[in-house]
Order: structure tokens, then sequence, then C-alpha cells
């Protein structure tokens, strides 16, 4: 396993655990990552059966005082709130616990001029969305729950309820964010898709029409030549036609006057 890196909660020095077989921890080792195996979860104020994070969070009874009921070790309700990080090394186990330790004012501006310091150090966005800024504050919110849980518990396990609430809201967004950027990538592919569709179509529409007009020349040839034949062929039958009658005409005037000979001479 890699060895943690630096965040802004304040943790304890790292403590070798060592291995008896390999696989088992000794008494008090994790037993699997962020878990202790002594650290008890059904007598920590606010968490019984409950997991963290995850879900509200119930403040501990108090008396009529205002003072808890059952008393719980600060240790414990750190180690449930923020689990302890483990790490592997050269074949050893190490275990880091959050501090107990009680935060001063120094400790407060340290905090902030760490959290400025990271931020700038790793580039952060300053606006927008950006997982670097996002992953900054949460540990910083995280080191801020640590210190009011060493002070009061129970406000404490109120802002780790504060905390998950913000961060099912986050995943709710998130996960809205990226079902509306698939939905958007589906309706770019599907018109990106219609669009080569079209432009096919389009080329298709273009073919044909240059096929008509290439059509249309070609009747328009034909017609121009039958209209051409059929003109000279009418001029044709109306010359003939006229000399036609122009020799009736002749053949008529021929055959009055040879009828007028031939009755001129029975008048007299």
């Amino acid at each position: 396993m890699i060895q943690p890196s630096h965040s802004l909660v304040k943790y304890e020095n790292p403590v070798l655990v060592s291995r008896t077989d390999g696989a088992q921890l000794q008494a008090g080792a994790a037993t699997r990552p962020g878990q202790l195996k002594g650290a008890p979860t059904a007598g920590v104020p606010g968490l019984g059966d409950k997991k963290l994070p995850g879900g509200p969070k119930k403040l501990p009874p108090v008396d009529d005082k205002g003072r808890a009921k059952t008393p719980t070790q600060t240790e414990d309700i750190l180690n449930s709130i923020l689990p302890p990080r483990e790490w592997e090394e050269t074949g050893q186990l190490w275990v880091q616990k959050v501090s107990s330790t009680p935060a001063t004012r120094l400790d407060v501006i340290n905090l902030q001029e760490q959290l400025d310091h990271m931020l700038q150090k790793r580039q952060a966005r300053e606006t927008g969305i950006c997982p670097v800024r996002r992953e900054l504050y949460s540990q910083c919110f995280d080191e801020l729950i640590r210190q009011v849980t060493i002070s009061c518990q129970e406000r404490g396990l109120l802002l780790l309820r504060v905390r998950d609430e913000i961060r099912m809201s986050i995943a709710a967004y998130q996960t809205l964010y990226e079902s509306s950027v698939a939905f958007g990538m589906r309706k770019a592919l599907m018109a990106e898709q219609g669009k080569a569709d079209m432009e096919n179509r389009i080329k298709e529409l273009e073919e044909e029409k240059r096929q008509l007009e290439q059509t249309v020349l070609e009747l328009k040839a034909k017609c121009e030549a039958i209209e051409k034949r059929e003109s000279e062929r009418r001029s044709m039958e109306e010359r003939k036609h006229a000399e036609e009658i122009a020799f009736l005409k002749k053949t008529n005037v021929q055959l009055k006057t040879q009828l007028e000979g031939i009755l001129s001479p029975q008048k007299k």
C-alpha cells in the first residue's frame, strides 16, 4: 500500500502494527482499512449499529443537567467519525489515528494558512467545478469537526450529520450532472447521425435533380427536333398544296377556255 498523502486533518504519529501469520493482526490492530479492531461503535453516542459516514446521526441522550448519560471516550468517537489511516511499507503495516489533542486559536489560524497554501500549490480553481478545491475544503471541514468534537461531542456529531448531508447532496447533483451529460452526448450523437443521413439524402436528391435536368434537356432537344421536322414537313405540304391548287386553277382555266371554244361555234 502507498503511504497516504498529506491531509489538512491533524493525525497522531504513525504506529507500527506487527503481524502474526502474515494475514491476522495482533490485538488492537486494524482488521480493515479505516477501522480499528478495538474501536467500539455501539457505545459511541449517535452511532449504534449505523455506519459512518452516511445516514442521519442521533445525538447521545442527556440528563436533566445536559450531561451525557453514557460516558464515551473522545478517541472512540473521533475514530468513528474520522477512521484511522492504514498503509503498508516494507512488509510492515502502519496505522495513524486522528489526533485527540484540543485545538487552539493558533491551530485554526495555521489551518487557514495551510488551506490557502494547498489551494495555491495544487492550483485549484477559484470558481466553477474543481475536484481539488472540493477535496481540500472537505479535509478542512473534517479538521473543524475534529476540533469541535474534542470540545463538544454532541456538536461534533451534529456537524458530522451536516457534512454527510452535504456529501449526499453533492453526490445527487453529480449523478444528475453525469446523467445530463450522457443524455446530451446521446442527443449529440443522434444529431450527428441524423446530420450524416441528411447529407447523404441531400447528395442523393442533388444527383436525382442533375439526372432530371439532363432528362429535361434531352426532352427539350427532342421537342425542338420534332418541331423543326414537323415545321419543314408542314412547309413542304403547304408548298405542295399550293402547287396543286395552282395546277388545278390552271387546268380549270384551260378547260374553261376549251369549253368556251367548243360552245362558241355551236352558237353561231
